[in-house]
C-alpha cells in the first residue's frame, strides 16, 4: 500500500500539536509495517530525523503553504499532481485540511473546531478559509479522526454528521515525560525560578490560551498568600498578543513571571516534571496535551472544567470557570494549602495516564487507514 502524508507540521525545532501527533503515529506506523510505502509530503525543506525508516520517501512541493491562498493551491493543485505522480492508495492529512480535487481516498484529522468557538483568536483571512472550506473538507474526506470524545461530539453537532465517520485517537506523551527526583528538580528551579516553586502553564502566547484571566488569578493569589511562587509561561509568541503584553508591562508582580518561549522538548519535560503544579486554563482545545504530560510526570492539574481538558484529566484534576479569575486563583491557593489534596491528584493521575499511549493511538489510526481504503461511498471519490 503507499500512503501519503501531508507534513507539513514536521518542523524541526519548532514541532507543536499537529506535529507531534504526526510525528508519534507514523514512528510507529511506519516501524510496524515495512512492507508498506509512506510518502511524507512536505512544502519547505526537511529534517532528515523524520525519515525514520527505509520504507519512508519525503518529497517536498512547494512553494511553503502558509498563507490561505497558497493552502489552497498547495492542497487542490500540488497535492493531486503527486498523488497521481506515486499512485497512492490513500491520502492522510492530520491539520484538519484536505484536498477538493483528488479521487484517492482522504482519512482527515481534524483536532478542534476552534475558529467556531473563539474566533477572536485567529487571523481573518484564516478564519475566512476555515469557515469556508471546513465543511466541504468533512464531507470529502472517507474517514475522519479527531482527538477527545468533546471534539468529536463537537464535530458531529456543528456539521450535522453522522458520528460513525468520525472516529477518536487520542494524543499520548512520550516516555520521557517523567517524574524528577529533587534534585534534579533543585537544578531546574534553581535556573528558572531562582529556587523558588513555581506554577506552570506551557502553550504559545495566544488569546485562545486565556493567560490575561490567568495573570489576574495570580495576581489575586500572590495578594492572598504572600508567597513567593513564581508562575512559568513556557511557548512562543503566537499573534493577537497586544492586551497581554500591555498587561505584563504594568504588572505588579511582573518579575514573579517568566516567559520561557518556545522550549525544546527535553527542556519542556524538566520543566513541567520540576513545577508545583500544572494551570492550564485554554477556552477551547481538541485535548490539552500538557495536561497529560503534568500528569505523567506527577504533576498536579488545574484547569477548565467543561473542556476536553476536563474529560482528558478525569478525576484528576481540579477545574475551574476559565472566564473567572477568582475562580482560578481559588484553585490555585486549594492546591498550595493542602499538601494532601495535592498528593492525592498526583496518586489519581498516575492511574489516568495509563489510558493514553502512542502505541495504542497508533493501533486506532491504523483501523482508520484501513477504514478509508475500504470506502466505496463514490460521492466521498469524486
Amino acid at each position: 500500500m503507499v500512503i501519503a502524508v501531508n507534513t507539513r507540521f514536521l518542523l524541526k525545532d519548532g514541532l507543536e500539536g499537529y506535529g507531534y501527533f504526526t510525528q508519534e503515529i507514523f514512528r510507529i506506523l511506519t516501524r510496524r509495517y515495512p512492507q508498506h510505502q509512506f510518502y511524507l509530503l512536505f512544502d519547505r525543506p526537511f529534517d532528515s530525523g523524520f525519515v525514520f525508516y527505509n520504507n519512508i520517501y519525503p518529497i517536498v512541493i512547494g512553494p511553503p503553504a502558509r498563507h490561505p491562498l497558497l493552502w489552497k493551491y498547495w492542497f487542490d493543485v500540488k497535492v493531486p499532481q503527486v498523488l497521481k505522480k506515486i499512485k497512492a492508495d490513500v491520502f492522510v492529512s492530520p491539520d484538519g485540511f484536505c484536498s477538493l480535487r483528488t479521487k484517492i481516498p482522504q482519512c482527515l484529522v481534524v483536532h478542534d473546531l476552534g475558529f467556531l468557538h473563539f474566533p477572536k483568536g485567529y487571523k481573518k483571512s484564516h478564519l475566512f478559509f476555515y469557515k469556508k472550506y471546513t465543511h466541504r473538507f468533512l464531507k470529502k474526506a472517507a474517514s475522519i479522526v479527531t482527538v477527545s470524545q468533546t471534539s468529536k461530539n463537537d464535530i458531529a453537532s456543528s456539521y450535522k454528521m453522522m458520528d460513525d465517520k468520525i472516529s477518536v485517537v487520542a494524543n499520548a506523551v512520550k516516555e520521557i515525560f517523567k517524574p524528577l527526583d529533587w534534585k534534579e528538580k533543585n537544578i531546574v528551579k534553581e535556573k528558572y525560578s531562582g529556587g523558588k516553586e513555581y506554577f506552570i502553564c506551557v502553550g504559545a502566547i495566544h488569546p485562545r490560551k486565556n493567560l490575561i484571566n490567568l495573570l489576574k488569578g495570580f495576581s489575586l493569589f500572590k495578594k492572598r498568600q504572600q508567597s513567593e511562587m513564581k508562575l512559568i509561561l513556557c511557548g512562543r509568541m503566537a499573534w493577537k498578543n497586544n492586551e497581554f503584553i500591555q498587561l505584563l508591562n504594568t504588572y505588579k508582580y511582573r518579575n514573579d513571571v517568566l516567559l520561557t518561549g518556545y522550549a525544546a522538548e527535553d527542556e519542556l519535560r524538566k520543566l513541567v516534571a520540576s513545577a508545583y503544579a500544572m494551570v492550564y486554563p485554554s477556552f477551547f482545545e481538541g485535548f490539552g496535551v500538557p495536561v497529560l504530560e503534568a500528569m505523567n510526570c506527577d504533576i498536579p492539574v488545574l484547569t477548565s472544567k467543561g473542556t476536553s481538558m476536563e474529560e482528558v484529566a478525569g478525576g484528576a484534576g481540579l477545574y475551574f470557570d476559565p472566564h473567572n479569575s477568582i475562580d482560578i486563583a481559588d484553585k490555585m491557593m486549594m492546591i498550595y494549602k493542602d499538601e494532601l489534596l495535592r498528593n492525592a491528584l498526583i496518586e489519581k493521575g498516575k492511574e489516568v495516564r495509563k489510558n493514553y499511549s502512542w502505541e495504542r493511538s497508533a493501533d486506532l489510526f491504523w483501523k482508520n487507514i484501513l477504514k478509508t481504503m475500504e470506502s466505496t461511498n463514490s460521492e466521498l471519490r469524486t
